[in-house]
């Protein structure tokens, strides 16, 4: 039996508003809503189902009807759920607002119960984890169990991989001992939060999180591209003009992009040009999958 990816974190319904103006404030908008199974972890679980990689997911659902879609949603494209954890009470949501060009206006982030996922319910699955080709996790997770994971890792030689997700969960890392971390995954806002005060300049940044143990720090700059940094070499790659749909989820398919060439053996630039290509994928369908890829 191949090895799975793990991927470690959210599982969300995510509800989108879509404005059909550019949003205003404080004033009723006409828009659009639509429903879609989320969470950064479930998405990229998700995502490398339908591209054919075994992956198991551990997270949070609700016992209550969202939850067992959640869970259905998953199963329906081979996602494997050993180790989920169904608590009592209401599912997580995630309530975006997009403005008419699809960008993201605000959102919101209500009943998510990430900090269930603690170091004694990963130690009661250590057998599944060891089964594991990558470990993945966003930082929605609490620290010591980030912590757990960084050192599982170091442990075990399996490589770990770290979703910042937005900045406030990203500022959890700022303080963590990460020596041996294979990859973690910031965006511009993302990366200083990270980091101490003396390191101002990306540069600086950068070699800051290589000082603490970082194998490589992969930076997104949105339509720009992206870069990815080692202590052996840099490899920047420009975005694909393409015009945005949705936003949700671009993100978290341009690293499953990234995660599928490593799964499937290919080189550092290689998996950069996949993960564009899919995030590109993304940003041109509603949600945060692209269902139409195989």
């Amino acid at each position: 039996m191949t090895k799975p990816v793990i991927s470690i974190g959210a599982a969300l319904v995510d509800e989108l508003f879509h404005a059909s103006e550019g949003v205003l404030k404080a004033t009723t908008n006409p828009a659009q809503v639509t429903k879609t199974a989320g969470g950064v972890s479930r998405n990229i679980a998700n995502q490398l189902a339908l591209l054919g990689v075994p992956v198991q997911l551990i997270s949070v659902v609700g016992d209550d009807s969202d939850g067992d879609w959640l869970k259905q949603s998953c199963t329906n494209v081979g996602v494997k759920l050993d180790a989920l954890i169904t608590r009592k009470g209401l599912s997580g949501k995630y309530t975006g607002i997009l403005d008419a060009d699809g960008s993201l206006f605000t959102a919101f982030l209500t009943n998510a119960a990430n900090h269930l996922i603690t170091p004694e319910h990963l130690q009661k699955h250590r057998d599944l984890l060891e089964t594991a080709s990558y470990l993945l996790a966003d930082a929605n997770i609490n620290e010591d169990t980030i912590e757990w994971l960084v050192s599982f890792s170091r442990e075990t030689g399996i490589p770990f991989i770290i979703e910042p997700v937005s900045v406030p969960p990203a500022r959890k890392l700022k303080d963590l001992n990460l020596n041996g971390l294979q990859l973690v995954t910031p965006n511009e806002d993302e990366l200083p939060a990270m980091c101490t005060e003396k390191a101002f300049f990306t540069q600086q940044q950068v070699e800051e999180l290589l000082g603490r143990g970082v194998q490589q720090i992969w930076l997104h700059n949105g339509k720009h591209g992206s870069a990815l940094y080692s202590r052996e070499k840099t490899i920047v790659l420009p975005a694909p003009d393409i015009e945005v749909v949705d936003c949700t989820g671009a993100g978290d398919g341009s690293l499953t992009g990234f995660i599928l060439g490593r799964y499937l053996g290919q080189t550092d630039e290689q998996c950069l040009r996949l993960a564009h290509t899919l995030s590109a994928e993304i940003l041109q369908v509603q949600g945060a999958n692209a269902p139409h890829l195989n």
